[in-house]
């Protein structure tokens, strides 16, 4: 009955994700039809500072929340506490809670500092868009999609099966950038025709928390994969292709 309880929790947290995500995609886009996005509706508080505020701390609160939980060290004592099989369900639900509140908190900013629609550039800054988020979903079928979100986890404990130890691989875009998913994400953030003070603070901190996100990462990858991540880290490029060794 556990097994069982395991996987409903983990493919219901993945649904939970993928709505989410979805979601994301449009705030993000201030696609039109949605009840909340990231320049609209009319903002609740009428001071700037106070909605800066606001959407200040909604991004710290998030880049917390993925830095700690994600840890190798907090994993080890979360563990203790949760059962193992569904520790990546739990964060990708906690994740996904996260930024609804972001989404739902969100106090627009709709003080515009470009605005390309209508001309000729947009149709490509929306390319861009369209093709940072496909970045992103592609990253992840190649590192594991269902192991990245906790489905494969659930699934191999309702088996019985053993989990595999990690093994540092390579595959296509890994082969020129160490961490595509986050490139994917920084064009995402960035590409669009229309950016206000609010979408700017939004890509700025979101921008920010990656760059640091990806030192951190780096430590648990150095200590997992030892010799072969720091010759790897070497040899590819952290967010673009590298035209040469040595350095990022």
């Amino acid at each position: 009955m556990a097994r069982s309880s395991y996987l409903l929790f983990g493919v219901t947290a993945y649904f939970v994700f993928f709505a989410t995500f979805l979601y994301l995609i449009g705030f993000i886009a201030d696609a039109p039809g949605l009840p909340r996005t990231i320049d609209g509706p009319e903002p609740e508080l009428h001071s700037l500072q106070g909605r800066f505020a606001i959407d200040a701390g909604l991004i710290l609160l998030f880049g917390l929340q993925h830095s700690v939980m994600a840890r190798r060290g907090f994993k080890a004592w979360w563990t203790r506490i949760v059962p193992e099989p569904i520790e990546r369900s739990i964060y990708v639900l906690v994740s996904s809670i996260v930024l609804i509140v972001l989404m739902r908190f969100w106090q627009p900013l709709p003080h515009a500092l470009w605005d390309l629609r209508g001309g000729v550039a947009a149709p490509l800054l929306w390319i861009l868009f369209a093709l940072g988020w496909t970045i992103v979903l592609v990253s992840t079928f190649l590192i594991s999609h269902f192991e990245l979100f906790g489905l494969k986890q659930v699934w191999a404990n309702l088996r019985g099966a053993h989990g595999v130890a990690p093994t540092l691989r390579q595959p296509l875009f890994y082969r020129f950038v160490r961490h595509p998913l986050y490139s994917g994400f920084l064009i995402a953030f960035w590409a669009t025709p229309h950016m206000t003070l609010g979408h700017l603070l939004l890509a700025a901190g979101l921008s920010l928390y990656i760059l640091v996100a990806i030192e951190l990462e780096e430590r648990d990858l150095l200590h997992m994969f030892g010799a072969d991540y720091a010759r790897y880290r070497q040899r590819v490029g952290k967010l673009v292709p590298r035209l040469r060794r040595g350095g990022d």
